[in-house]
């Protein structure tokens, strides 16, 4: 009878494959009893240790960590898109407060300037000195409260501070 199929612990390489075809057309194209002879040879062959198995892949070999890699990668994309959405926000509406609409500046070009209504400066009455006196202090002590975060900062609120010391210790405070 003839040869029974041979199970391998691991896939024959490429070049193993090979190698037995030509083994086996050499067989076919030798005599019935050389072919005997060969296959006999080949049972002591078998014996041989097989091939070491093939060395796995980077990402095969720590596939656990891509679902990991994912999720994180998709949080810091979410919170960055976040970041920046809220901050176009923002400056959207500080703009929009800032800036009259079209609608306002076409209205305000279309009447004509004797129609519109001339805004008189409004007359206060003067602060007296001893609350200006009681503002400054309590401006003075909001800026000892004050964390500078450089040196330049730091010497600016210096300088707010001697000139509003300077405001607490004078006999008359300068009418504005």
């Amino acid at each position: 009878m003839g040869e029974e199929p041979k199970l391998f612990v691991n896939k024959p390489r490429k070049e193993h494959s090979k190698q037995f075809r030509e083994q086996q057309k050499g067989k076919d194209f030798s005599s019935p009893v050389s072919s005997y002879a060969s296959s006999s040879t080949m049972g002591t062959q078998s014996t041989t240790p097989p091939p070491s198995p093939p060395k796995e892949s980077f990402a095969r070999r720590y596939k656990f960590v891509w679902p990991m890699l994912l999720a994180v990668n998709l949080a810091v994309g979410a919170y960055l898109f976040m970041r920046t959405k809220k901050k176009d926000t923002d400056v959207e509406e500080d703009v929009a407060t800032s800036v009259p609409t079209k609608d306002a500046t076409a209205h305000i070009a279309q009447t004509p300037p004797s129609s519109l209504p001339i805004a008189e400066p409004v007359k206060r009455e003067p602060i007296p000195e001893s609350q200006q006196r009681e503002l400054f202090k309590w401006i003075l002590e909001e800026k000892r409260k004050l964390k500078p975060k450089d040196p330049e900062e730091k010497r600016r609120i210096d300088e707010e501070k001697a000139i509003l010391k300077q405001f607490i210790r004078a006999k008359s405070i300068p009418a504005v």
